[in-house]
This record gives C-alpha cells, structure tokens and sequence, in this order.
C-alpha cells in the first residue's frame, strides 16, 4: 500500500512538472560588450496601469542583477522600454505569423546591424493565453539599440502562470537568462 501511495504521488509530481510551461526567448545584439549602467524601464505606449508596473518591476529587478540598477533623477545611461501583449492563442494566430527583429548600432563599441526573423505557428490547445514581454535596451545618448528580446509564454487560461504576477516573473527572468544571449538563436526556458 505504501509503495503504490509513493508510486502516485511521484507520477502526480512529474505530471506537475510537465504541466509547467516553459517561454520561448529570441534575443538580438550586435555581439559587443554592452556596459552595465542606470536604467530606467519606460513603456513602449504610455501605461501607467498596475499590470504594466508588474512587468517594469519583474524588468528592473533582473536588470539590476545584471548590474543595471534603477536610474534616478537623471534618466541614467539605458532607456529599457518593454511591450507587453497578452491574447488568446486563437486571436494571435490571426495575427501575422511572422515577425522580424532589427537592431543597429553605433558609440564606443562600434557599428553594425541584426536582423532576425521569427515564424509562429499555430496549434495550441484552445483556452490557452499567451503573454509576450518586448524588451529594448537603448542608449540615452544618442537611443542606439544595443540589446533588444521577446519572451513568449503560453498557459491555459485558468493555470497560474497566465496570471501577471507569475507570468511577468517567468517572462523577465527566461528573457534575461545568460544575458545577452546568443543573438538570433531561439531558446527554450524551462
């Protein structure tokens, strides 16, 4: 009885941890040093709404770890303005599948340019929620991109992690994992 109770409970647990969902991260960067500075985390339309503040929170805080602390008065070095889209897997999939990213650069570390392109592709469970937080880190002087990713996160509707709190959480830190990142290359954080 104790060994078929224990046998339940750790295939109850493996169905917990396959039912966790993991973001899709797609960053882009000249593949230069980029400095640690003052950031401020600035919306990319005005949003002052709490759910905005939820994601700029969850943005700041993997920034600072990063060595990126929150600006003051002056602005500080870094713009990060972040986009934040939340739908139905039905109503992204009638949007256009295809998104391109492009970065370009110029300053201290020299100049170039990445343009990436990324595909998706329906076929989600219907009631699923998709959350897609946009980062672009900028110079202030001068508003060169030096750094710009999207992180995608799909969960059913009534799980947890389609929730902001959860989900801005998730989001910023599988964006900002191994910071910057391969540029152009498409991960899957767990």
């Amino acid at each position: 009885m104790a060994k078929a109770l224990m046998i339940g409970a750790v295939l109850a647990l493996s169905g917990c941890a396959t039912a966790l969902p993991t973001v899709q991260v797609t960053r882009f960067h000249l593949n230069q040093p980029i400095a640690p500075g003052a950031v401020r985390v600035e919306p990319f339309v005005a949003d002052d709404s709490m759910e905005f503040q939820t994601y700029a929170s969850a943005v700041q805080g993997e920034l600072t770890r990063l060595g990126f602390p929150a600006a003051g008065a002056d602005g500080g070095q870094y713009a990060a303005v972040i986009h934040v889209t939340r739908d139905t897997r039905e109503a992204m999939a009638r949007r256009s599948p295809v998104s391109v990213g492009i970065g370009g650069g110029g300053g201290s570390y020299g100049g170039g340019v990445g343009v990436g392109v990324g595909i998706t592709l329906g076929g989600r469970p219907k009631g699923s929620v998709v959350t897609e937080l946009r980062v672009q880190l900028k110079r202030r002087a001068g508003g060169d991109v030096v750094w710009e990713g999207r992180a995608q996160l799909d969960a059913r509707e009534n799980a947890p992690a389609a929730q902001p709190g959860i989900a801005a959480g998730k989001l910023a830190a599988g964006l900002f994992r191994d910071f910057p990142g391969e540029s152009g290359r498409t991960i899957t954080v767990k």
